[in-house]
């Protein structure tokens, strides 16, 4: 392979690798706002743990894992962020007003302590379809998801994923 040949393959091979690194971070990363009006944006969580969890009233399994991940979050403090994304409205693309007054109002019911997102074309955008419920994800310190499940998850398994461990 003479220098002209190198050169160009090196090229393809570095611009190959910002295409992919590009698509990696853009699947990864979000800006959502709340319930609170408040955004949440993997951006400003660099450093931190961050913890999304999907889930839905109807959802039994996600409803039972509620606790646990409110207890894994008050246990953790400032070195994890969760964030809870509620997939349940009536119809259209997104949750009205009365939607969001019932979720809201459950999630208190069952001690969902943590930022409340609810779902709508913005979290598909960011994070996709998602398929099943409950659905976690976790993303490290530094940016990057480190952990996904779709099915329950406890306060010991996150627990477990925070402090390094793979799983």
């Amino acid at each position: 392979m003479n220098f002209t040949q190198r050169s160009r393959a090196l090229y393809l091979q570095s611009v190959c690798l910002a295409v992919t690194s590009f698509a990696v971070f853009c699947a990864s990363a979000f800006d959502l706002k709340d319930t609170t009006g408040q955004p949440q944006r993997l951006a400003d969580l660099k450093g931190k743990w961050v913890v999304v969890n999907f889930w839905a009233t109807w959802c039994a399994p996600c409803v039972k894992e509620i606790p646990d991940i409110a207890e894994f979050a008050k246990e953790q403090g400032d070195k994890v962020r969760v964030v809870g994304i509620a997939l349940d409205w009536v119809e259209g693309d997104k949750p009205t007003a009365n939607d969001e007054r019932k979720i809201k109002a459950f999630a208190k019911k069952v001690t969902h302590s943590y930022p409340l997102v609810l779902g709508n074309n913005a979290t598909e955008k960011f994070f996709g379809k998602v398929k099943a419920l409950p659905k976690t994800i976790v993303y490290g310190p530094d940016g990057k998801v480190v952990f996904e499940r779709t099915g329950p998850v406890t306060k010991q398994l996150l627990t477990r994923v925070v402090s390094g461990e793979k799983i």
